[in-house]
C-alpha cells in the first residue's frame, strides 16, 4: 500500500512540472524516477492525471510539433524526438504526416533564413544547402522542392 503523502508528493512535483510545459507520459515518468518516488506511486499518479486530463500524450505531440516546425526541423527528426521521448508510432503516423505540403514551404523557409533567398548556383551549395535540411529532418523529396525555383501560377 502506497502511503497518501508520498502520492501527493508526486502528484506536486507532476503538477510543477507540467505547469511549465506539456510531458509525454515517459518523461514525466523519468522525471519523478529521478525524484526518488516508487514505481506504484508513479503510476497512480500518471494515470490520476489522465483521468483529470491534466496529461495528454496527444496535446504533447502537438505542442512539440508546432514548436519544431516553427523552429524549422522537418518531420523525420520531429519523430525521431518524439519516438526517443516514448511516443509510439501510431500516434506519430496520425499527429505528423510527411506528406503534407506544409513541409516543403517549412523547408524552403528554413532554407531561406539560414542562407538567404537566393537559390544555390553550383553543385557545393547544393550539397550544402541539401545537408542542411537533411540533418533537419525533411525528406529528399522536400529538399528537391525546396531548392528548385517556386512555380508562379
Amino acid at each position: 500500500m502506497t502511503e497518501p503523502s508520498s502520492l501527493t508528493q508526486a502528484r506536486c512535483s507532476a503538477i510543477e512540472y507540467l505547469s511549465r510545459r506539456e510531458h509525454a507520459s515517459l518523461e514525466l515518468r523519468n522525471k519523478l524516477t529521478r525524484k526518488g518516488f516508487e514505481s506504484s506511486v508513479i503510476d497512480c499518479v500518471l494515470i490520476q492525471l489522465r483521468v483529470d486530463k491534466l496529461l495528454s500524450d496527444e496535446r504533447f505531440v502537438e505542442s512539440y510539433v508546432r514548436s519544431r516546425t516553427h523552429k524549422g526541423y522537418g518531420p523525420l527528426r520531429i519523430q525521431h524526438e518524439l519516438q526517443k521521448r516514448g511516443i509510439g508510432r501510431e500516434m506519430l503516423t496520425h499527429m505528423l504526416d510527411s506528406n503534407d505540403a506544409a513541409w516543403i514551404a517549412c523547408a524552403r523557409m528554413a532554407r531561406q533564413k539560414r542562407f538567404g533567398a537566393d537559390l544555390p548556383q553550383n553543385r557545393r551549395e547544393v550539397g550544402k544547402q541539401f545537408r542542411f535540411l537533411q540533418n533537419r529532418g525533411f525528406t529528399g523529396y522536400q529538399i528537391q522542392v525546396a531548392l528548385s525555383p517556386e512555380e508562379s501560377d
